[in-house]
């Protein structure tokens, strides 16, 4: 049997889709396994993935900035004729490009949510079968409900799988080895997502005094202005900017004492990693795309009719993110706990 999963991006929307392609290689050992993805980090995280037989990297932005060039349209045909000849294709995304490219694959099954669970219901035009899923609970559950359709046991812990090289331990273990350590993690993608960064200094900080917990703080491209701003705001020199890449962060993570940060692709890795986490939900649902370990924290406003379905990249007040150092600071005692490290001093 050869299976199609279509999942273009984000990093977080990856990650959730991980525990579905750990199913489908679980009831079907012997399948040929590819992932449509788009290119960027999203496909250097699924590269040499245990449980795929092929990645099919997808220009998309590139081919529709130059679609008037013939190498665009070269490169995108040649990206088609990898999409044929599969058997079952599974549209985890529920766009209309993503539902456009599973039937591309010419699969005689495609599967896909039900109309009511889609981003865009259009997309359930280009499915042969539609698979009802409750859109109540976490995203991963949803996924695998999907996944199902096609046998196999779907339920026990989740599992994520991802290809590790031993430079990334390496990375990992010369910054651990230096002490326990936080992960503060700034960014967010949205600027409705956005936690202060006097907050985080403060933090950083704070952990320093009463943990002994020195802070890396990460950063993506065009954050480093507020990993900046992190670092020169604190006033115990505990904290520093960290370049990772989204590999190194994860064996990095796997280290951590603490993870601090928004509903971004980070502190999914972190919770892949099985890092302590406080995190830090405003425009979005933590139900939704929470960190899913018993003892993870969320901080967020219930203060705030306007947060029910928002989703929001832009607003004039962003009220949700107005969280106050001392709840956050709270959240993390309450994790610190649960995960029993020792609290050196209190100040």
């Amino acid at each position: 049997m050869r299976i199609l999963i279509v999942r273009l991006g984000a990093i977080g929307d990856v990650v959730h889709t991980l525990p579905a392609l750990a199913a489908l290689r679980r009831a079907w050992p012997q399948a040929y396994i590819a992932w449509a993805v788009e290119r960027g980090g999203a496909a250097r995280l699924l590269a040499n993935n245990p449980c795929l037989n092929e990645l099919i990297e997808l220009d998309l932005r590139g081919w529709r900035k130059q679609w008037w060039q013939a190498s665009a349209w070269r490169a995108a045909r040649q990206a088609a004729g990898q999409l044929r000849a599969f058997d079952v294709a599974f549209d985890f995304q529920g766009l209309l490009k993503s539902a456009s490219i599973a039937r591309l694959s010419r699969a005689p099954r495609r599967l896909g949510f039900a109309r009511e669970a889609l981003r865009e219901p259009a997309s359930a035009l280009f499915y042969t079968e539609q698979v009802a899923a409750d859109d109540r609970g976490h995203i991963i559950q949803k996924n695998l409900q999907l996944a199902a359709r096609l046998g196999g046991d779907v339920t026990g812990a989740y599992e994520f799988p991802l290809a590790l090289a031993a430079d990334d331990e390496r990375f990992a273990a010369q910054h651990a080895a230096r002490g326990p350590f936080a992960i503060l993690n700034p960014g967010g993608g949205w600027v409705t997502k956005l936690w202060s960064t006097a907050g985080f200094a403060e933090i950083a900080d704070r952990l320093w005094q009463a943990h002994g917990l020195r802070s890396f703080v990460t950063y993506g491209p065009g954050e480093e202005t507020l990993a900046r701003e992190i670092v020169a705001g604190t006033q115990s020199g505990a904290a520093e900017m960290l370049d990772a890449n989204l590999k190194q962060f994860v064996a990095l993570a796997k280290r951590a004492q603490l993870f601090l940060g928004s509903d971004t692709g980070p502190m999914h890795l972190a919770a892949v990693a099985g890092a302590p986490i406080v995190a830090l939900f405003g425009p979005t649902s933590a139900r939704r795309n929470g960190p899913f370990a018993a003892g993870d924290v969320v901080v967020e406003r219930f203060d705030l009719d306007c947060r029910t379905d928002c989703y929001r990249r832009q607003c004039s007040h962003i009220s949700c993110m107005k969280l106050p150092v001392e709840l956050v600071w709270q959240g993390i005692e309450k994790r610190m706990r649960k995960a029993e490290l020792p609290v050196l001093s209190s100040k």
